[in-house]
């Protein structure tokens, strides 16, 4: 199976560049695992909240192919401890879906239109975090979710 991280924006902190890197390189040694950065909307100062989620809503639509599954990193997702997450993530590489796309949208969120094309919605934690620290966050996880499914020493629990 292919994973797929796709996000609304480049980062401009090189720490969170380098720790994202780091564990990419590491979920490397399961499965095929990319990071897509899709370029923020332009002249935001124009445009309404909801306007912002549609134009980074199309951007996103076009990334999904047919048979992907998609998944939303969003703060009313569900919430799953990480042994929990690694379980969902067996789940998805026993179905025989070629490509999961894990989704990190904008500052406003998912339009409508990319809540529809959703097949789950995730949380990290109920608390807010900026966009730059969920993709840490994620990679750090799904990393995690790996070597919970190899027994690997890595989690403690």
């Amino acid at each position: 199976m292919n994973i797929e991280l796709i996000v609304i924006g480049k980062t401009d902190s090189r720490e969170v560049e380098s720790l994202v890197a780091l564990y990419a390189q590491r979920i490397g040694r399961y499965c095929r695992f990319g990071i897509t950065v899709l370029p923020d909307v332009r002249r935001t100062r124009n445009l309404t909240q909801a306007q912002q989620r549609t134009a980074e809503g199309e951007a996103l639509l076009r990334q999904f192919a047919e048979g992907d599954y998609v998944a939303l990193l969003d703060e009313r997702g569900e919430e799953r401890r990480s042994t929990e997450f690694a379980l969902w993530l067996q789940q998805r590489l026993n179905s025989g879906v070629k490509r999961l796309v894990m989704v990190i949208g904008g500052p406003y969120g998912f339009s409508d239109a990319v809540y529809a094309r959703a097949d789950a919605r995730l949380s990290l934690s109920r608390m807010t975090f900026s966009h730059q620290l969920v993709r840490v966050l994620f990679a750090e996880q799904l990393y995690r979710a790996f070597t919970i499914l190899r027994h690997e020493p890595y989690h403690h629990e």
